[in-house]
């Protein structure tokens, strides 16, 4: 079971193997909220606001269908469409946050708990540079696993440097002290890319989100920065 919101510190890690190997590592974190708390978390923390300019932010028309609907209605939705019973069960949101106004969240990762805190079914939430997103949801049958697997066929474009017939197989350790979610991309010969964000868990206080601030300064930015620089890397090679 996953218990409150939280702040996790930690890093990105991508191997890419083909069409050239390349490697990057980036200190990173994100946040995981609880979306029933989001008003109340807004009320509670100094540095963090809904919907509002902050320090930190969340915006609803960053996620989902890009509407003001909020992310619990809207994932409830979809989980319904997917026939995903939640009745009575909490939705937690791994992302990272908009820093003075400012956010792109490569992945988000939705867990979506049952009444009895099992683990019903993960949204994958895919971002790219272009302003699209795209969902994968997937239902969980034993939710009680220590470790989530599974996989999907890709259906959403991300990269130049990936074609759209790939694979991804996902392997996620639920937050708790501890988070991970690991991604592998595979075509028909094998696979192609290993990624992972992991981190380590802190409570979320404005203690915690001043002092992130200070050692991971503007992390959005850098992250954009960031892929844009690799690319440019893996390009040339």
């Amino acid at each position: 079971m996953i218990e409150g919101s939280a702040l996790y510190s930690g890093r990105v890690v991508h191997a890419r193997l083909k069409p050239k190997q390349h490697k990057l590592s980036y200190a990173c974190y994100w946040l995981l909220l609880d979306l029933d708390e989001l008003e109340t978390l807004s009320r509670k923390l100094r540095t963090f606001s809904l919907d509002r300019f902050n320090l930190f932010s969340l915006r609803t028309r960053d996620y989902g269908d890009g509407s003001q609907t909020d992310l619990r209605t809207q994932a409830r939705a979809h989980l319904d469409k997917a026939g995903v019973d939640l009745t009575g069960g909490k939705i937690f949101l791994l992302t990272m946050p908009r820093i003075l106004g400012y956010g792109f969240n490569p992945l988000s990762v939705y867990f979506c708990q049952r009444a009895d805190g099992t683990l019903a079914a993960m949204i994958y939430e895919v971002h790219n540079t272009f302003g699209q997103r795209h969902s994968y949801l997937i239902p969980i049958e034993d939710g009680a696993a220590a470790e989530v697997v599974q996989t999907c066929a890709k259906d959403f474009y991300v990269s130049p440097f990936m074609e759209m017939n790939l694979r991804y197989d996902f392997c996620v350790l639920p937050p708790a002290a501890k988070t991970r979610v690991s991604v592998k991309v595979s075509d028909a010969g094998g696979l192609m890319l290993s990624a992972s964000l992991a981190g380590d868990k802190q409570p979320l206080t404005n203690t915690s989100l001043a002092r992130i601030f200070v050692t991971h300064p503007l992390l959005t930015a850098k992250v954009i920065g960031a892929i844009h620089w690799e690319a440019l890397r893996l390009w040339l090679k």
